[in-house]
C-alpha cells in the first residue's frame, strides 16, 4: 500500500517535498478506501484537511466576492426623478423622517405633495408610530400645513384595530393595551372592550412574600405598541393574560428599534417594548405595522390599486423599505431620517432600495437640474 501511495504522489512531482506540498491536492479519501475517514490513523490527514481547508476558502471568496458585489449594484441613487413618477400612480410615504422629524417639517415637503398631486398622484400617509390615531395624525398635519385627509393616513394604532376586525374578534373579550392613546381610540371606535394603557403608567407591584398579582381572564388578546409610560407592572400584566389566558392573542404595532421623538436625537422606540414582553412570554408577536405585509395588502384593497403601481418611500431600511419590497412594491430610500449612505453602503447591508435620494423634495430639484 505505501508504493501505492509513493506512485501516486509522483504523478504530482518526483520530488519528496512537492509530495507535502498542500498544492498537490490528491484525493486520497477516494483513491485509497481506508483513507476514507481520515481521523483513523491517517498519517496523510494534514494534507487532506489542508487541501480541503483551502477549497472552501477560495469557495467562501469566490462567495464573499458575488455578495459584495450586488450590494454594491442592487442601490441606484435617484437622478431622473419622473422616470420614477411616471411609472406609478401612488406613493406611500413614511411620516417620521421622511416628512418631519419631532414637531419639526423636512424642507420642502408641501412643495413636494402639491407637485405629485398636481400629476394625479395618489399619497397616502404611513407610519409605526401608534401614539395616536388616524384623527389626531390628520390634525398634526393640518398644524404643519399640510393638507391630508383622515382616510389618506395609516397609523399602526389603526392597524391593530383593522387586524382585530379582519379576524373577527370576539366583541365579548377584552384587549389589554401597552401603549397610548392612538391605540385606544382606534379600538374604540372599532366597537373593542380594552383594558391598561396610560393609567396602569402609575401602577406599582409591591413585591412582598406571597404577592400574587391577579389578571383579568377575559383578556383575549394583548397589543403593545410604543409607550413613554411604560412600567414593571404592565410587563407582568400583559405576561400573565398572553401566558395564563387560553388562546390569547400577542399582537405588536411594530418592532421599530428607535423613533423621533424631536429632531434632536433618536428615542427608543416601540420594538424595546414589544422586546420585553416578548422576552417574558416567550411568545413571538403578530407584527400588524411595517414590515408586515398587512397594512399593505389593507391599502390595496382599500384603494382598489395594484401594488406594481406603488412606490414606498422611507428613511429606515429595515422597515420602510423591506415593507415595500414583501408587498412587491417600488421603494425609495430618503436619507432625512435614520439611515445614513454609510449604512446603506455598508456590505453587512442586505436589504436594498430600487433608489436612494436625499430627502423627497430632490423631486424637485433634481427635476428643474435636468430642464
Amino acid at each position: 500500500m505505501l508504493t501505492i501511495k509513493l506512485s501516486a504522489a509522483a504523478v504530482c512531482s518526483s520530488s519528496s517535498t512537492h509530495f507535502l506540498n498542500p498544492r498537490c491536492r490528491l484525493r486520497f479519501n477516494k483513491r485509497i478506501p481506508f483513507l476514507s475517514n481520515p481521523s483513523l490513523f491517517n498519517p496523510l490527514r494534514p494534507i487532506a484537511e489542508c487541501s480541503s481547508f483551502s477549497a472552501k476558502k477560495n469557495s467562501a471568496r469566490k462567495m464573499d466576492s458575488s455578495a459584495s458585489s450586488r450590494i454594491v449594484a442592487a442601490a441606484e441613487q435617484l437622478k431622473d426623478p419622473d422616470q420614477l413618477i411616471d411609472s406609478v400612480e401612488t406613493f406611500i410615504f413614511d411620516c417620521d423622517g421622511v416628512i418631519w422629524k419631532g414637531d419639526k417639517l423636512i424642507d420642502g415637503v408641501p412643495e413636494t405633495l402639491d407637485m405629485l398631486r398636481s400629476k394625479g398622484k395618489r399619497l397616502v400617509f404611513v407610519t409605526n408610530n401608534s401614539t395616536k390615531s388616524r384623527k389626531q395624525y390628520g390634525k398634526k398635519f393640518e398644524t404643519l400645513g399640510l393638507n391630508v385627509s383622515e382616510e389618506e393616513i395609516f397609523a399602526s394604532s389603526f392597524a391593530a384595530a383593522a387586524y382585530l376586525k379582519s379576524i373577527d374578534f370576539p366583541k365579548d373579550k377584552k384587549i389589554y393595551v401597552v401603549g397610548e392613546e392612538g391605540i385606544l381610540k382606534e379600538l374604540d371606535l372599532a366597537g373593542f372592550q380594552y383594558i391598561g394603557g396610560p393609567e396602569d403608567g402609575d401602577k406599582k407591584i409591591e413585591l412582598k412574600p406571597g404577592f400574587l398579582m391577579e389578571h383579568d381572564e377575559d383578556v383575549g388578546a394583548v397589543v403593545v405598541g410604543f409607550d413613554r409610560y411604560f412600567n414593571y407592572y404592565k410587563i407582568q400584566y400583559a405576561t400573565l393574560c398572553i401566558r395564563e389566558n387560553p388562546g390569547c392573542l400577542f399582537i405588536a404595532t411594530n418592532r421599530d428599534a428607535v423613533t423621533h421623538l424631536t429632531d434632536a436625537q433618536e428615542w427608543a422606540g416601540g420594538g424595546s417594548m414589544v422586546g420585553a414582553v416578548r422576552g417574558s412570554t416567550q411568545r413571538e408577536p403578530h407584527v400588524v405595522g411595517k414590515p408586515s405585509t398587512f397594512m399593505m395588502d389593507y391599502l390595496a384593497k382599500e384603494f382598489h390599486i395594484s401594488k406594481s403601481q406603488i412606490c414606498m418611500v422611507g428613511d429606515r431600511l429595515d422597515t420602510d423599505i423591506l415593507f415595500g419590497q414583501n408587498g412587491g412594491c417600488k421603494t425609495l430610500l430618503v436619507l432625512s431620517g435614520v439611515t445614513s449612505l454609510p449604512m446603506l453602503q455598508s456590505p453587512d447591508n442586505t436589504i436594498q432600495p430600487d433608489f436612494y435620494t436625499n430627502k423627497i423634495s430632490d423631486f424637485l430639484s433634481l427635476k428643474a437640474a435636468t430642464v
